[in-house]
């Protein structure tokens, strides 16, 4: 029987679970989804393989949990971005934008990337469909503020400009101008939901 390094079972089974999604989650931002098997996330940890499928019982699984888990983290770094702009939906467009490019800078939009078949596709969109959701709703909150009608509408078109700032990153990009650039555009945009814009 394996040793208890924690006050509990349900500890040990979570600091337990933690450290593979920790690995999973490296594997990953390295880039190749491929190297997620079990026996490398056990290597990683110090689990015997079999005892990954105690927490997973696939990779499917696996791969899907990587991506919620990060979801909280994502949300929580943009809101803390968009308080710290200020009031004006301006600023907090700008600063939704640019939290997410520094993101991406870092590696973490690589988790929701790094995958080479349909079925790892599909795992992974599987959890990313309640974080772009959540990812969202700051920005919704700034359009309410501007008086947009449809603000959730709004924010999944705004997002257009991260995604296709995101795609000029991985491309190479120059990170300042690509975001700068990014940033100008998606609150360029905000002067169409004037309602003098709306009515002309």
């Amino acid at each position: 029987m394996p040793k208890i390094h924690a006050a509990t079972v349900a500890d040990h089974r979570s600091r337990q679970c933690a450290a593979l999604l920790d690995a999973a989650r490296e594997l990953l931002a390295e880039g190749d989804a491929s190297r997620v098997t079990f026996a490398e996330v056990a290597r990683r940890t110090g689990l015997a393989r079999n005892s990954v499928y105690k927490y997973f019982p696939d990779r499917h699984h696996l791969l899907t949990a990587v991506v919620r888990e990060a979801a909280p983290r994502w949300t929580d770094r943009i809101r803390a971005a968009l308080a710290a702009a200020g009031d004006a939906p301006e600023d907090r467009v700008a600063a939704y934008v640019t939290v997410q490019l520094d993101m991406v800078r870092e590696g973490e939009h690589s988790i929701a990337r790094a995958v080479t078949d349909e079925q790892e596709a599909a795992a992974l969109r599987a959890g990313a469909d309640a974080a772009h959701r959540a990812l969202l709703e700051p920005l919704a909150e700034a359009l309410r503020e501007l008086g947009d009608d449809d603000p959730a509408m709004t924010a999944r078109l705004l997002q257009g400009f991260v995604n296709a700032a995101t795609t000029a990153l991985e491309a190479g990009g120059d990170p300042e101008a690509v975001t700068g650039r990014a940033v100008r555009l998606a609150v360029a945009a905000l002067g169409g939901l004037a309602p003098d814009a709306r009515t002309a």
